[in-house]
């Protein structure tokens, strides 16, 4: 069964694009020119990855995005005609796991869509670099098993990418990790080796969670100009 890919954007041709060049690599597509037809297959419908323009007309990408959060895990790539930061961490922050900046190659779409499903297959089931389906460090508990995550007995609703990171910093737990070979474990893919931010908006969205800061880290510690690391 193909994976099934949400694709919304009011800007026909470039939705349509994508969608051909999506189902060139046998995903399913559903796409849509208006939020209100993209919420309702949200509802409706079993989805693997969701592709959102930003700029959409009433209800935005980022509200989506919010409602996407609410309920399911799956990946979400933000599409945005600005460039300015802010507005990539703002997506970031609402719980998107990438993002790319019109105008773009459709190319760089799919293999970006490509990494993130290889990447929440990977993270979303049993399997385990170092074979343990525990990860236990003071309050905080990860079955890689069930995907499932607990601070302090209460459950802690991650995104696959938040997700991801933390069980890399658990199972190196005492050693420095730098944002490139997270990027690395993750992806595997060269587009995310430029975008070290994103795993700085990351970070800190796992920290406002787990209620961490950077001056008193419980969990996460910030290794200046090295990486991060959760102490042995």
């Amino acid at each position: 069964m193909s994976d099934k890919i949400l694709v919304v954007d009011d800007e026909r041709e470039i939705a349509d694009l994508v969608e051909l060049y999506l189902q060139n690599e046998n995903y399913t597509v559903f796409k849509f020119y208006t939020s209100q037809d993209a919420l309702e297959c949200i509802r409706s419908t079993e989805l693997d990855l969701a592709i959102l323009d930003i700029m959409l007309p009433g209800i935005s990408g980022y509200d989506i995005c919010q409602t996407i959060r609410e309920k399911y895990t799956y990946p979400i790539i933000m599409l945005t005609a600005k460039d300015a930061e802010m507005d990539k961490i703002t997506g970031l922050t609402l719980g998107a796991d990438d993002y790319v900046t019109k105008p773009f190659h459709p190319l760089e779409l799919v293999a970006r869509v490509k990494a993130q499903l290889r990447r929440y297959k990977r993270y979303g089931t049993a399997e385990n670099l170092n074979g343990a389906a525990l990860l236990v460090h003071s309050a905080l508990e990860m079955n890689t098993d069930t995907h499932e995550c607990l601070l302090n007995g209460k459950p802690l609703n991650l995104t696959p990418t938040e997700f991801a990171i933390l069980r890399i910093l658990l199972e190196r737990k005492g050693k420095a990790v730098s944002s490139e070979e997270i990027f690395y474990e993750i992806w595997k893919d060269e587009y995310y080796s430029k975008n070290n931010n994103t795993i700085t908006v990351h970070i800190r969205h796992l920290r406002e969670k787990m209620g961490d800061t950077v001056e008193h880290p419980k969990y996460i510690k910030t290794i200046w100009g090295v990486g991060y690391k959760i102490e042995a």
